[in-house]
């Protein structure tokens, strides 16, 4: 896990260093746990828009969906509780937008169930462990090429195997987002796909040259990582959004969040 840490450090300082949020962003990683604020006070937030509870509980440890939540001024606080995914759903015969959701609500109901049992106390925002309010969010994504549903590669052997096919044909990124109210129980749900299309160009030599750079490629479902320049120049096209292939549509978020506010309000009357 050490190991696997230190790689997405140096990949975020190798990759983002030129993204418009990308000291703020580091910076701000190098605390892990503490609660992200507004990176553009000047922006609005999407939680107070929605009249919202803040910050974002995020139930995952995904460097990119960190990133984009910082990218839609959504101030978070990261705490995970990890699940045996590979034990859960059938690849062989699930549908891709049934599988993503099924995990991503089963990361929901094990991260709440956590947290009502007075597990995460201490990894909770600094003065939030007695509040009674706030939003969960948790969300998976798998990859789907020639019919086959692809996770995070088990070695870069299966890694170079999973980019070799995408120089034939295109990939499609399956995400879901899954948005819970604490206390109410009530949740909204979403899933979000694009395509991805790659130039013939695009060979298993890839993978070798991520790794060279620390690329953490063993962490992304398909082993793809279209926002690492060395990918991005082998692409043709996208079908969808870029954020929905890192992991997170910010799309979906929106409209979830306006979701989960306007059933607040409903079960308020």
């Amino acid at each position: 896990m050490r190991k696997a840490r230190s790689a997405v450090a140096a990949y975020a300082l190798a990759v983002f260093t030129r993204h418009p949020h990308a000291a703020a962003f580091i910076s701000s990683s190098s605390r892990d746990c503490s609660t992200r604020v507004s990176l553009n006070m000047g922006k609005s937030n999407p939680l107070v828009e929605n009249n919202l509870p803040e910050p974002l509980l995020l139930g995952s440890g995904s460097f990119t969906r960190k990133l984009i939540l910082s990218e839609m001024n959504i101030p978070y606080h990261k705490i995970v509780r990890e699940i045996d995914e590979r034990g859960l759903g059938d690849r062989s015969k699930d549908a891709p937008r049934d599988l993503v959701l099924m995990l991503a609500k089963a990361k929901m109901d094990h991260l709440i169930n956590e947290i009502q049992a007075g597990n995460c106390n201490d990894d909770l925002p600094s003065g939030f462990t007695s509040a009674n309010e706030w939003v969960v969010l948790t969300g998976d994504q798998v990859v789907t090429h020639a019919g086959n549903i692809l996770e995070k590669p088990d070695s870069v052997e299966q890694a170079k195997e999973f980019v070799t096919g995408y120089a034939s044909s295109p990939c499609n990124t399956v995400g879901s987002c899954v948005l819970t109210h604490l206390p109410s129980g009530i949740q909204v749900s979403g899933v979000d796909t694009a395509t991805i299309h790659f130039k013939p160009t695009i060979t298993d030599d890839i993978i070798d040259n991520l790794l060279k750079e620390d690329a953490p490629v063993l962490s992304c479902a398909g082993g793809l990582m279209i926002e690492h320049p060395l990918t991005r120049e082998h692409i043709d096209r996208i079908e969808g959004t870029e954020d929905s292939v890192m992991g997170l549509s910010k799309d979906l978020v929106i409209r979830l969040l306006g979701e989960l506010r306007q059933k607040l309000l409903e079960n308020a009357k």
